[in-house]
């Protein structure tokens, strides 16, 4: 449950999502998504109810914290840094360090490797904006992924996206279903949702 002043956003919500699933999260605006989103992901505190993953009781305070706990989250605009690299994107705020200093090669031998994972082939060590839309979503994802995410929530994540683009990213959310992490996909292009996904629930009034 989650009420803001006047508005009874969640009214006795209800999400199930299995581990190497694509679940759908669809409605009206208005109808709770992303309310019930930022409550999973830290960003709001709920008024009622549980959270559960792996059958144990969680308590996120913020989206790094449910980020440390397994829940990442991939935003409709891209929220990274576009003048750093692509490495220092993925590792910004927990970067590797040895003997007190930063050590970029781990950091990028490690992106290289996740990118690697997600079928990509990059230079890591050049700059986020030297990528179209599709690939820094890609770098998003990769983000997500190397803090050993149990769930990735993905937000709109084609709107800015051409046919091609949509394709790979298809490709991405398959290897992620492949290594068991669970991928609750918002739309509203229930085009997508037949390609992609494997169950959805739809809200409506929260």
């Amino acid at each position: 449950n989650k009420t803001f002043p006047g508005v009874v956003s969640l009214d006795d919500a209800s999400l199930r999502v299995a581990g190497g699933e694509v679940h759908a999260v669809i409605g009206q605006n208005g109808a709770g998504k992303s309310t019930l989103m930022k409550v999973l992901n830290g960003a709001y505190r709920r008024d009622a109810g549980t959270i559960l993953i792996d059958g144990k009781s969680v308590d996120f305070h913020s989206p790094h914290e449910a980020q440390v706990g397994g829940v990442s989250t991939i935003f409709q605009e891209i929220n990274l840094v576009p003048y750093r690299s692509v490495a220092e994107n993925i590792f910004m705020g927990r970067e590797p360090r040895r003997w007190g200093f930063l050590d970029r090669a781990r950091m990028h031998r490690e992106s290289s490797a996740i990118l690697e994972r997600l079928g990509l082939h990059l230079d890591v060590r050049q700059p986020l904006s030297t990528l179209n839309i599709a690939l820094q979503q890609m770098v998003a994802i990769a983000r997500a992924i190397s803090t050993d995410a149990r769930i990735v929530i993905m937000d709109e994540p084609t709107s800015s996206l051409d046919e091609r683009e949509v394709a790979v990213l298809f490709d991405v959310i398959r290897g992620l279903k492949a290594n068991g992490i669970a991928v609750i996909y918002i739309s509203h292009r229930l085009d997508e949702l037949y390609a992609v996904c494997d169950r959805g629930t739809i809200m409506r009034d929260g």
